[in-house]
């Protein structure tokens, strides 16, 4: 199967979705196509555990001090929820940047690494974001799981196992080493996992590194350590990405005033907010809000 077939197969399923969005959702398939021009202006977000298969097109993804280049067959797999920074450098109107994404959920896929870990390899990356080479075997099942989408019963039957069967092909990879690591009982990127986890559902709340850490059965220097290795970012820097994410969201929503939206998000102070989000978005709030009109939403 090469990937020239499954380019075409992408693009008769763009034409019956929504021609004018960038990510569109295949219903019942737990698969989305990505179709995006090249842009100057990055995109800060935080990605889930996913795998995504570029097609056509390249995309710039930076973790950290790490710089991701994601070009025609690489086979990116992210192992925890984690804050990038994205541009599309090569795609435009005629020739768009093309990928195929399918959601990872670790605790549904715990069963599975539990019948082959014995046959695996070790972790051989120690970031929770990875690219690599896709083969055959792997664009061969993304093409079987998009042929199935007009075809309810058999993307309801056979849509799960097209799933296992691919993330058989990411754990065996060389660059799914940190995917296996996070499904391991006794790994230490299981523990950041249930911290990322943790700041997430509280991120408005003071955090306190050292409870974390101790929740997560790790002393305090091997925690900062593992957390960073892992996510490119320190727990506190982590928490404020978080932070500012959701507040650029709910000023998009421009039912708020800035001060409203810092506390909200867990500011003490509307000034210290007002400076990190210029720090991290190179504009104040307030430009932010009035930039966008308040129908604007992404999705």
């Amino acid at each position: 199967m090469s990937l020239d077939h499954l380019i075409s197969d992408t693009y008769r399923a763009l034409s019956e979705l929504d021609p004018g969005s960038s990510i569109n959702l295949i219903q019942g398939l737990n698969l989305a196509i990505v179709c995006d021009q090249a842009s100057d202006s990055v995109d800060r977000q935080v990605y889930e555990p996913l795998f995504c298969l570029v097609l056509q097109g390249r995309k710039e993804i930076v973790i950290g001090p790490r710089r991701i280049e994601m070009r025609p067959g690489s086979a990116l797999i992210v192992s925890h929820d984690v804050p990038v920074t994205t541009r599309v450098v090569e795609g435009t109107q005629q020739h768009p940047y093309l990928a195929l994404v399918t959601r990872l959920d670790i605790a549904a896929i715990q069963s599975l690494y539990v019948e082959v870990a014995h046959e695996l390899a070790p972790a051989s990356t120690t970031s929770c974001i990875d690219a690599g080479e896709a083969d055959e075997a792997l664009i061969e099942a993304m093409q079987r799981l998009l042929a199935i989408r007009k075809r309810s019963l058999e993307a309801k039957v056979l849509g799960p196992l097209i799933h296992r069967e691919i993330v058989f092909r990411l754990l065996q990879s060389h660059h799914g080493g940190m995917l296996r690591e996070v499904l391991r009982f006794d790994g230490y990127a299981g523990r950041i996992a249930h911290a990322v986890r943790h700041i997430q559902d509280h991120y408005r709340e003071r955090l306190v590194v050292s409870e974390l850490a101790a929740l997560s059965a790790m002393s305090l220097s091997a925690f900062h350590q593992q957390f960073k290795t892992v996510t490119g970012h320190s727990p506190l820097q982590y928490q404020k990405i978080l932070r500012i994410l959701e507040a650029r969201r709910l000023l998009e929503r421009g039912n708020k005033t800035v001060t409203d939206v810092a506390l909200d998000v867990g500011y003490q102070s509307a000034t210290q907010f007002s400076r990190e989000f210029s720090r991290e978005f190179g504009h104040p709030p307030r430009l932010r809000k009035a930039a966008e009109p308040a129908s604007l939403s992404k999705h």
